[in-house]
Order: structure tokens, then C-alpha cells, then sequence
């Protein structure tokens, strides 16, 4: 494959002290290292499978690296989002990822974007970037990636891991499959746990993440073979890698647009509740609504509410909101399948319900 990135100028002195191992393998050399200080390259996610990425990336030498999350660091997080510390807990992860980046190596730009990735701004934030690694969570964020590289034309990195087990394929629309090949529709609410619900080993993400950081490289430099058309699948309890081939399915429906969920700003979000007309839903977890919620919520975790999204009065405006956003967008999803003629949920979760208030 020919490399995705055109060779930046020169390499400075510091440039080549840094990275004089890597300009040694022949693969890379010296115009390899100028193609990855010329990318660009958007972090969807500064979570457990960003985080690894994201370092490997930045001592890789990719010159600029859009960070792109909304979440502030939790200390269920530490134990396999190695980007965030102790002392992090509580601020944006974007701040924090880049803080970590710039210990790391001072020589790389990194682009935050504290906000959520969503229908209104994808395409956009696609546009600007070589390619894209996506390290999100939820299926939601995983089909939007998608549709938005179809959209822009930009090749994607993806991983995902649950347990003791994770997945990375590349996707090139143009060039090969994409996700919706691999998994045309998403799983019926409920059916495929979170890392929330059923937990995962910190170092299966490093894995994962550090192969998503190899691919990327690959991709950049052109060096090697690619995933794309392959899904690399790891399991760690028994420490094997295997490798399944995919193809480009004839039938599947062409993306030509970004289908969007009904969403809710916080200001809005404040008019309504002091006009008390709507029943207002958090589906986080007992743990968290109980150190922080919106007044007036009612607190449904997420797995209940996909165990029964019917379970709503049809009569009443629906307000759902986490976090951030992602988990409540999952939850809408349900809910509106379940046929509530009026449910939304809130833009940016209590994150943005804090920045306003």
C-alpha cells in the first residue's frame, strides 16, 4: 500500500537523537520519519485503548494529534487508561492526555477537542486529520466513526475490547471493507455488555491499543501489510492472536448521510425542568449519581433500561442523560425503538449540565 502521508521538509538534530532507533529499520528510515511528523492524526477516545495509542503515537513521532473526548477522569478509569493519574481525577481527560503527551514527547502538537463526537461535528473534525483511531466504547460512536469516514474518504484504526479479549481491524472506505461489513447493524440493546457492566484487564487494552499505534504507523509509512480487509482478534486468557478475513459486502446500503439522535442542550434542558413537563432519566450508575446528578433526576442505570425500554410513560417528554452522552444515547436508542413518541437525550451529559451551571 502506498504511504497515506507526504514527507514533511527535513528532520531537526533533536528529531533524529529521538528517534534514532526507528530511523534504523529500513521499512521506516528517514523518509518514513518525515511522513509521520508531516500527519495528522484524530484520538477518538482518551480511554483504554487511546491512552496506549496515544503514547506510542506521540514517541512514534506523528507530529499532530487531535485528542477528541468530553469525559473528565474517573478513578475507575486508572487501571487501564495509563494516559490519566491519580492527580488527574476529575479533569477533562483532553488536558490530561495532553499533559502526558507533552512529558512524553515535547516535539509533537497536540489539538484538544473537549467535546463529544457526534453528527454535528464529525465530518468536520474528519476533514481536518490523515486518518483516524478510533478508541471509543459504545456502538454508537463506532457507527458514526464510520459513516463519517465514508463520508470524508479517511481510512480508520479501530479496536475494541471486552474482558480478556480485543479486536483491530483497519478500515479504508474506497480501498476495502469498513465496519458496517464487519457488523452491519448495531447488537439489539442489551445483548453485548459494556466494559461498565463486565469489565476488562488493563494490559488486553494495552495490546489492542499498541496495535492500533502499529497500524497507524503502518499506514502513515506505508511499511508492511495492513489489517484492512483482516480483523486481528486477541484472546489473553489462552495468549492467542488469530486473524479473520473480511470482504466487502455487495448488498450493504451506501452511506450518504449521518443519521443524528434527538438531542437536548442544557440550557434547554434548564428551561424545561423549571417548567416541570418532563420526567427526567439518569442512566449512570447507583455510584455515580449518588456523588453528583442533575436535581430532579431519576436515576434508571442504563442496563435496566435496556432490559425494559418500554417501561416509560409515552405521555411525558423524555429527558436521558450520563455522563457524557454515550451511554444515554444507547439508552435512546432503546427506548425510541420501543416506540416513545418523544425522548431525547441531554447533548454532553452532566458534563455539560456542570459547564452551564
Amino acid at each position: 500500500m502506498k504511504p497515506l502521508v507526504e514527507p514533511a521538509s527535513e528532520l531537526t538534530s533533536d528529531e533524529r537523537r529521538r528517534y534514532a532507533r526507528q530511523l534504523l529499520l529500513p521499512a521506516i528510515g528517514e523518509e518514513g520519519q518525515l511522513r509521520l511528523k508531516a500527519a495528522r492524526v484524530l484520538l477518538v477516545g482518551a480511554g483504554g485503548l487511546g491512552s496506549p495509542a496515544l503514547l506510542y503515537l506521540a514517541a512514534a513521532g506523528v507530529g499532530t494529534i487531535g485528542v477528541i473526548d468530553d469525559d473528565v477522569v474517573d478513578e475507575t478509569n486508572l487501571h487501564r487508561q495509563v494516559v490519566h493519574g491519580t492527580a488527574d481525577v476529575g479533569r477533562p481527560k483532553v488536558d490530561s492526555a495532553a499533559d502526558a503527551v507533552a512529558r512524553a514527547n515535547p516535539l509533537i502538537t497536540v489539538i484538544k477537542h473537549n467535546e463529544r463526537l457526534c453528527p454535528g461535528n464529525a465530518e468536520h473534525l474528519f476533514a481536518a486529520y490523515d486518518l483516524v483511531v478510533d478508541g471509543s466504547d459504545n456502538f454508537t460512536t463506532r457507527y458514526l466513526v464510520n459513516d463519517a469516514c465514508v463520508l470524508t474518504g479517511r481510512p480508520w484504526v479501530w479496536g475494541a475490547v471486552l474482558r480478556f479479549e480485543g479486536q483491530v481491524a483497519v478500515f479504508w472506505p474506497g480501498h476495502g471493507p469498513v465496519y458496517r461489513d464487519l457488523f452491519p447493524e448495531p447488537p439489539a440493546p442489551g445483548t453485548v455488555p459494556s466494559c461498565n457492566e463486565a469489565g476488562v484487564l488493563g494490559a488486553v487494552c494495552a495490546a489492542i491499543g499498541a496495535a492500533m499505534a502499529t497500524e497507524t504507523v503502518k499506514l502513515i509509512t506505508g511499511a508492511g501489510r495492513s489489517l484492512l480487509g483482516r480483523v486481528l482478534i486477541h484472546d489473553a486468557l489462552a495468549m492467542t492472536w488469530c486473524t479473520l478475513h473480511l470482504s466487502q459486502d455487495p448488498q450493504r446500503e451506501p452511506v450518504t448521510t449521518i443519521a443524528a439522535l434527538p438531542e437536548i442542550d442544557a440550557a434547554q434542558l434548564a428551561r424545561e425542568l423549571q417548567d416541570g413537563e418532563i420526567a427526567l432519566v439518569d442512566v449512570r450508575e447507583p455510584t455515580e449519581h449518588a456523588q453528583h446528578a442533575i436535581p430532579g433526576a431519576q436515576l434508571i442505570p442504563l442496563t435496566k433500561v435496556l432490559a425494559d425500554p418500554g417501561r416509560f410513560d409515552h405521555s411525558v417528554r423524555l429527558v436521558l442523560h450520563c455522563a457524557g452522552g454515550t451511554r444515554s444515547a444507547e439508552a435512546l436508542r432503546a427506548v425510541l425503538a420501543a416506540g416513545h413518541p418523544d425522548a431525547v437525550h441531554l447533548q454532553g451529559g452532566i458534563a455539560a449540565w456542570d459547564r452551564l451551571n
